[in-house]
Parts: C-alpha cells; sequence; structure tokens
C-alpha cells in the first residue's frame, strides 16, 4: 500500500530561510534608479519597504534567521503536508511518482502567507501602522490582509480589477481581515485617473496596480509591500523547499523534476531554491520547469533587460524578463500570473540553463486541473493549475517512453474561491489564448 500524506512535527519546521545570492556564480545586477539610471543604494528602498528586508535583499548570509515572532504564527499551518498523487498517477497510467507540496492549507489558502506574516511583523517592528499593496488574483491581498491583522494594522489593497469583479470571495475576505480593498485603475491616484483618461474600460494590470499602492504609500506615509519578485520575497518562502526535502526523504525519492507556476516567481523560487542548493551538494540532476501562460509569457518571450515593476514608472529598474512595463495581458482567470515581470533571481537561472520556462494554453491548463480535482480531490488554483499541466506533460511523457521519474509539484494554492473559472471551463466557454488576444 502506497503512503499518501508525509507530513513534519511542528518542532520540525525551518527555523532559518535559505538565501541563493549567497550561492550564486555572480552578484544579480543592482536595481537602478530611475531618474539617474544608475545603481540604487539598498538604503533608498527603506522609503517603501522596512530596513530588515531591504538587508535581506542584499544579503549574502547563506542562512538568514527566522524571527520567534514568525515562527509562532507559521505554527498555525506549517509544516504543510506533502502527498503522494497516487490516484492520479493509476489514472495516467505512469510509471512516474507525482508528489505535490500542498500550499493551500494557509488560512487564506496559499503560499502567499510565508512572506506576509514576514513582511507584516517587519514592519511592525519598526512602528509601521499602514500597508499598502497591489493584488492580482487575490491571494497575495487575503494573505497580507491576514499577516497585518495577526500584527495590528492597517491595509490598503488596489486589485486588479477584472480580478475585483471575478472573485468575489477575495474581495470579502480582505475586508472580512479588516484591509481596505479599491479596484485598480482608480480614481484615487494619478496613476489610476492616468490609466482611466486613456481607457476608461481598462481591466487593470499588476503593473498598474503597483503604481497606485506606490502612490498611495509614498503620498500618505505609509509602507508598501510586494507578494513577489524581489529577493527577500523568494527568501520568505524558501520555508516550502526546505519542508519538502525533508518530506521526499521520508517518501524514501528524491525528485528529478521539480515544476511550479510562475507569475513573479516566489512559490516556484521558494519551492526550488533548497532543491537547488540540495542538489548540487549531492552531485544530483533535477529538472525545474517554470510554468506560464501563453496570456503572458514573460519569460518564454520577453527580452531580458532593465525595466521598471510598474506601470507608472515609479520603481527601481530590474534586470529581468519582461514584456515591457505597459504590458496588460488578457484578462485570464490565472490573475496571479498576469505580470509582465519576472523575478531577478528566476531570470538569472533561466539564462544559467539551470530552469527551463514553458508557456500554457488555459484550454489545456483547466483540463488537467480537472482531472486532479476528479483524482486526488483537490481543487487547483487556476495559476497552480499550470504546474499541474506541466507536470502530468512529464507523467504522460514518462509513460510513453516508459521512463520512471519522481516528480515534485509545487502546488500553490487552492481554487475553492475560483470556481467560476471552472464553471467556464465546464461550459466549453474558455478560449484559447496567445499575447495580444
Amino acid at each position: 500500500m502506497k503512503e499518501r500524506v508525509y507530513t513534519l512535527a511542528q518542532q520540525e519546521l525551518p527555523r532559518r530561510w535559505y538565501n541563493v545570492l549567497a550561492d550564486l556564480d555572480r552578484p544579480l545586477d543592482p536595481p537602478l534608479d530611475p531618474r539617474s539610471r544608475k545603481p540604487m543604494p539598498p538604503e533608498a528602498l527603506v522609503a517603501l519597504f522596512p530596513k530588515a528586508c531591504v538587508e535581506q535583499e542584499v544579503a549574502t548570509d547563506r542562512f538568514i534567521d527566522i524571527p520567534e515572532e514568525v515562527l509562532e504564527v507559521y505554527r498555525l499551518w506549517r509544516p504543510t503536508p506533502l502527498l503522494r498523487a497516487a490516484n492520479l498517477e493509476r489514472a495516467l497510467g505512469t510509471p512516474a511518482h507525482i508528489y505535490y507540496k500542498y500550499e493551500g492549507v494557509s488560512p487564506t489558502g496559499s503560499h502567499k502567507t510565508n512572506t506576509a506574516v514576514a513582511q507584516a511583523y517587519y514592519n511592525k517592528l519598526e512602528g509601521t501602522k499602514r500597508l499598502t499593496t497591489e493584488t492580482g488574483a487575490g491571494q497575495w491581498g487575503s494573505a497580507l490582509a491576514f499577516a497585518c491583522q495577526a500584527f495590528g494594522l492597517g491595509l490598503t489593497v488596489f486589485m486588479v480589477k477584472i480580478s475585483y469583479h471575478q472573485k468575489p470571495y477575495r474581495k470579502a475576505m480582505i475586508e472580512l481581515y479588516g484591509g481596505e480593498i479599491v479596484p485598480s485603475p482608480s480614481e484615487r491616484t494619478q496613476a489610476g485617473r492616468d490609466v482611466l483618461a486613456q481607457n476608461p474600460d481598462s481591466p487593470g494590470s499588476l503593473g498598474i496596480a503597483i503604481s497606485e499602492a506606490i502612490e498611495e504609500a509614498l503620498s500618505t506615509g505609509a509602507k508598501y509591500s510586494l507578494g513577489s519578485v524581489l529577493n527577500h520575497v523568494l527568501l520568505h518562502q524558501t520555508v516550502i523547499g526546505q519542508e519538502a526535502l525533508a518530506q521526499m526523504e521520508l517518501a524514501g525519492e528524491y525528485p528529478d523534476a521539480v515544476v511550479g507556476c510562475v507569475g513573479g516567481g516566489s512559490n516556484f523560487g521558494g519551492l526550488m531554491l533548497p532543491f537547488l542548493y540540495d542538489a548540487k551538494g549531492r552531485g544530483r540532476a533535477i529538472e525545474f520547469i517554470a510554468a506560464e501562460p501563453t496570456a503572458c509569457p514573460t519569460i518564454t518571450q520577453g527580452e531580458v533587460r532593465y525595466d521598471y515593476g510598474d506601470t507608472g514608472e515609479m520603481t527601481p529598474l530590474l534586470k529581468m524578463h519582461t514584456l515591457g512595463h505597459d504590458f496588460v495581458p488578457p484578462p485570464i482567470h490565472a490573475g496571479g500570473l498576469r505580470y509582465h515581470g519576472m523575478a531577478p533571481i528566476i531570470t538569472r537561472l533561466v539564462e544559467e540553463g539551470i530552469v527551463r520556462p514553458v508557456a500554457l494554453d488555459q484550454v489545456d491548463v483547466f483540463r488537467d486541473a480537472v482531472l486532479f480535482a476528479r483524482t486526488e480531490g483537490i481543487i487547483p488554483a487556476p495559476e497552480t493549475a499550470h504546474a499541474v499541466h506541466a507536470a502530468l506533460e512529464l507523467a504522460r511523457e514518462a509513460a510513453r517512453s516508459d521512463r520512471p521519474r519522481v516528480i515534485l509539484i509545487g502546488f500553490s494554492g487552492h481554487g475553492h474561491f475560483d470556481m467560476s473559472a471552472y464553471q467556464a471551463y465546464l461550459a466549453g466557454e474558455l478560449v484559447r489564448t496567445s499575447p495580444g488576444n
């Protein structure tokens, strides 16, 4: 009889985050000041972020201690389970062994809570009273709302307008935790008004929402919080991969493929970076696969260059894969993957051939998400479904070639608030997507 669930005791919760900056062959290209186009000193970022996060952004220590106050909140749901997808394996008739690290057990149903708690704590420590942020599909906004409630902070969330209307229960969750939510683009900021003047029917984008959140922070004395892309965000997510390493050892196996979805890169980085470090030490080879939508093919079709993280050109310039900061993707249901840029860490690993990106169509993605739900019982978020589909394609190839494989999926969150997307798929209303369609 196959074991299905691999769990760790709470005392086995990682007490340090893993920092890949210590192990890169060369430093990342520095952020540039948007005005002078010269390297921006880290201390310039304290206008937006707490000092501790800025220090983590450039730290070169391999491991950074997790504060006890953060661990105490983590213990509400961490360690998260690792599951063997035995029913799915049988349905596919594959010799591959498929595992998934399930982050949907967090209070808000996704991996985003890992960094939200850390960022809220560091802001509280510095005396911050209120945060601002953006959110696409709502996972990040609801995670930060939960974290702000835990540490007594106020929060304003600018939510991409198409997702604001597609996902009303994410909006309700943010408000339940005490957050204020504003559909973006809005009349509340100059950045929003500028977009609406050009396109009153704009569906919004993460780039636009970031501009609004930054403007709100700078004009009101609040601090800004980002849910992906930056180094310190990927750092906080490495609890995922560290736990998964210990759980794969319990399973008596080691993955030869690690698969995750990528919007800005945080959940994928959080899972794969500890495996990258471990595999190098063991002399093992792992295929790392980053799955993105064809509607927003940041890595597969974007350029690697310096670009703004937002539409209003308020952020520092980052060296990353980008589709252009004014890119507005089609309103697909995977709102968390509708971002024009990519984490510089992931960009570097793609350039070095360590990470292989794939772009996937939403119709194919939802077909496999339904198969996963019907065999494993858990409904993937539309973002997570991209990782599921990419992994199942590997498993199908293993079946065709009769090649045993061990595949690990970063299951970044459940899709309980995304049922309108599944309704649309089951009704045959989803259309195939490509850039600009």
